[in-house]
């Protein structure tokens, strides 16, 4: 059985005007403007909203750029000598705005590797 553009909920496709198109994406970068919420607002998926985006050209400079580097700082472990004995190593990530990620030897790499990606587009 096919189904035709109307799909299984009946909604025909909308097709948006340039200016329509420019007018969202410029209110979905206005200061403190949710992507979700400017999305739902017009009734446009949010993921559409994003390729708009791209498209124009209008996507954060920071994440179209290299990434910076930043100063690394080792120092001595401040935790106490009753430390688990078996413990193979830790790893203290200190983020720009003060958080902190602590990772453990056994760490699988792909996933820290994502986690640090997340954060990075924050």
């Amino acid at each position: 059985m096919s189904v035709g553009n109307e799909g299984l909920i009946g909604r025909k496709r909308r097709s948006w005007k340039r200016d329509e198109k420019r007018r969202i994406v410029q209110e979905s970068l206005e200061e403190g403007a949710s992507i979700a919420e400017v999305a739902r607002r017009h009734e446009v998926n949010a993921n559409l909203l994003f390729t708009w985006r791209r498209k124009m050209g209008v996507e954060r400079s920071e994440q179209n750029g290299a990434m910076p580097l930043l100063p690394v700082t080792i120092a001595p472990d401040p935790v106490s000598e009753e430390r688990c004995t078996d413990a193979a190593g830790q790893m203290e990530v200190v983020l720009a705005d003060g958080d902190r990620i602590i990772v453990w030897a056994d760490v699988e790499t792909a996933a820290l590797r994502r986690v640090l990606k997340a954060l990075s587009r924050r």
